[in-house]
């Protein structure tokens, strides 16, 4: 479970004072990009009731999201919902990757893994 202090790597003493970047501000960075991804109908509650996953809404996407500190750098478990009739690996693979380059951007700490969790697979109506 993600803390709710700042990891050590989120932490940076700068000339004129200290930045501080929150476990719950890289969660919503990688929800974001996340939800961006093709194949990604949502970002999915963490665990499962009843067998089934919790689809949440695009303002509560980052509680599928945790964020821990790994070696100095940050570890980021995903859960996600994707999209039917997508390979999934290939899915995956491009989240892992989307959301690494997002997280070091915005909070320049390397990124050590991304762990995708496919919660569910949802046939998208139109």
């Amino acid at each position: 479970m993600a803390s709710k202090t700042p990891t050590p790597a989120l932490i940076q003493a700068r000339q004129w004072g200290r930045i501080e970047v929150f476990p719950s501000a890289v969660g919503a960075i990688a929800a974001h990009a996340a939800m961006g991804c093709y194949g990604i109908t949502g970002m999915a509650a963490r665990g499962l009731r009843d067998g089934v996953a919790e689809l949440l809404r695009r303002e509560n996407a980052a509680r599928g999201v945790v964020v821990v500190e790994i070696d100095g750098g940050l570890g980021i478990d995903l859960f996600v919902i994707v999209q039917y009739g997508i390979r999934i690996s290939e899915v995956a693979h491009n989240l892992q990757q989307t959301v690494k380059f997002a997280v070091e951007r915005s909070v320049n700490v390397p990124v050590a893994q991304v762990n995708v969790n496919v919660q569910g697979v949802r046939e998208e109506r139109r």
